[in-house]
Parts: C-alpha cells; structure tokens; sequence
C-alpha cells in the first residue's frame, strides 16, 4: 500500500524517495490567468471559497497547468470564523476586514465552539473531491490558522503593520488573550481533524504573525497553542503528517520544533543548510525558495533550487518557496519552478 502512496505523503512521513516532492503556497492565485479570469466573474473572494464548485476548480488549477506533488484547498485561514461566530469579508487589494473585532471577555464567552460540518460542509466536500480526482498523482493538503494568528485578526479587526492592539491586550489583559487563544486551539484541532477525516492527507498551520512576536513573548503566546492544535490533532490522527509555517521564523526555530509538528516549514531569510543544522534530524523541512526569485530567469530558478536541494539532502524534505508565490509572478516561471524540481536529481546527481 505505502508504494502506491502519492510522493509527497511518502516524503513528509519520512520515507525514502526518488526525489524531494514540490509545491507552492498560494500556487492557486492571482498569477496565473486562468484565476484571474474565474475572480473576474466571481469577483468575490468569500463565494470562490465557500463555493463547493469554484473552491475545487481553483484548487485543481495548477495541478491541470503545472502537475504539483501537493493539491492544496483553496480556502482562507479566516474560514473558520463565521463558525464560532465570527463574521469577516476579504476585500480586494485591503486583505481581510472584521466586522465586530474582539476586545472583551463577554465576546471571547458568546464565541460557539466549531462544527465544522455544521458550518463548513463545502471544505469537507472539495477536500474529498480532491482526493477522488487526484488520486495517488499527489497529496491533498489541509490548512489551518494558528491560533494566534486568528485572534490576530479578530483583535485587530483587520491586517496590522504594529500589532498595536493585540499585543496591548497581550500585555495588559493576558487572561483575555489566552482564554481566546485557547478557544481557538480548540476550535482548530476540531476543524483539522475534520479536513483530514473529508481526505485531506497532509495539513499545514499557517501562524503568519508569530514573527512579530519576541521569543519569550512567542514562548507565552504562540507556541503553547500550536502544540495544543499538534496535540489535539495526533491524538485521533497520529499518522498524518503535520507541517508549521511562521514567516519570519529565524529567531524562533528551535522554539518551533518542540511544538510535536513533523516538518518546518522554512522562509527564504534563513539558510536552508543552517536551519537544518538548528533543527533535530528528526524533524522534516520545507521550503526555502525566495518567492521573489521567480521573477528573474529560469536558469537562476533552476540553480537555486539545486543549491536548495543539495543542502536538504540527507533530510527529509519537501521542496516549496519559502513563502507564497507573489502576485505579478510570470507564470512561466512557476512552471520553470515546478519543472527545475522535478528534474533537480538529474542534475545533482542521486548519491547522498
């Protein structure tokens, strides 16, 4: 059975594999055009999310273009919310807007703990369509927020330069702040166990915002939740493989690792040769591309990813950007991407 297990799932479990399988975050997006045409008729960020039909479609657009080791929801880390009560709106080009952010101990007590099939029945239907119409081609991936990220959000109301407010009630109101954070733990664990349960083979927590945080302050605030999201998860799905993305990462990677996850998930400001040197040899990596490279020359993209490669070897790895691909990106050259990784070994040679 494992032999028939997509490359991906086989890599992340820490498998031996012909080569290091590749994917990129946000690989369903503004760059290619075939999104930008469906977001001109469904300009609404909300229903190409939620909407069973337009969700898969996206989803399926750069395994059709490009033929990716990983197919990824196409969803939002804010999903979740109007489930706990929550109401929010993503508005082109000003990024996500809550309409009653949280503030107060009376707003964290009315939150609803999650049903994700109640109030999410559409990320359960795509995910399991997913894995139907992939196959063992590759692996379907889940994602969540973490929780600090998401109250984040809720606190701020809105996307933030400072963080001013949140880190306020982080300061003034700890109390506050970890009875949400700790809902969120909760509500997110539910939500992953679900995504896995619909077909989702591999999952990854986005904590976008943890780099804001100061290491003590990451220790208080960030990390506790996320190994309680880990924990949760394995509990009931110890077998699925469970990634940490944290742009910004470098001052907290080893902070990282003592969260249970399985693989770091690694920005391009840290060498992928001294982020592995900083992580235990039982932890997996992802990454590290600089996203910004894809727009300069396939050959640049190609040595890159050789360089990438020849420093993971001997790891487990998975081959990503070190954050999402940007918008504006030519999309030939995330084919050039997905092609240069595919190929990497060719080049590199197989000996370790």
């Amino acid at each position: 059975m494992t032999e028939a297990a997509p490359l991906l799932l086989r890599a992340a479990r820490g498998e031996q594999v012909e080569r290091p399988p590749v994917w990129m975050m946000r690989q369903a997006g503004r760059y290619m055009k075939v999104y930008r045409d469906l977001r001109d008729r469904h300009p609404g960020f909300r229903e190409r999310s939620e909407n069973p039909d337009l969700s898969y479609e996206i989803s399926m657009q750069p395994f059709h273009a490009f033929k990716p080791d990983g197919v990824i929801l196409f969803s939002d880390i804010l999903t979740p919310l109007p489930g706990m009560g929550i109401n929010f709106d993503i508005i082109e080009s000003q990024g996500p807007l809550i309409q009653d952010p949280i503030r107060n101990l009376a707003q964290v007590e009315a939150l609803r703990a999650l049903e994700p099939a109640e109030s999410m029945p559409f990320v359960g239907e795509v995910l399991t369509r997913l894995r139907q119409s992939v196959g063992n081609e590759a692996a379907v991936l889940g994602f969540v927020g973490a929780p600090w990220t998401l109250a984040a959000y809720v606190v701020e109301g809105k996307s933030s330069k400072n963080y001013a407010v949140i880190k306020a009630m982080a300061f003034k109101e700890p109390e506050l702040l970890h009875k949400l954070l700790d809902h969120f733990a909760e509500s997110i664990a539910t939500y992953l166990r679900f995504q896995i349960d619909s077909g989702a083979q591999v999952v990854q927590m986005f904590d976008s915002w943890a780099g804001q945080l100061s290491p003590m302050d990451y220790d208080s605030f960030a990390a506790p939740y996320q190994k309680k999201v880990v924990d949760l998860v394995k509990q009931t799905h110890p077998d699925t493989p469970f990634i940490l993305y944290i742009s910004g990462s470098a001052g907290v990677l080893e902070r990282m690792a003592g969260t249970g996850v399985d693989i770091i998930s690694l920005d391009w400001t840290v060498d992928m040769a001294e982020g592995l040197a900083r992580l235990p040899e039982h932890i997996g990596v992802q990454g590290n591309v600089d996203p910004g490279l894809l727009f300069g020359t396939p050959a640049a993209i190609q040595a890159r990813i050789d360089d990438t490669v020849r420093k993971a070897r001997g790891r487990k790895h998975i081959l990503n950007l070190g954050h999402g691909i940007l918008p504006g990106t030519p999309e030939e050259n995330g084919r050039a991407f997905f092609e240069a990784g595919k190929s990497v070994m060719e080049r590199i040679g197989a000996a370790a």
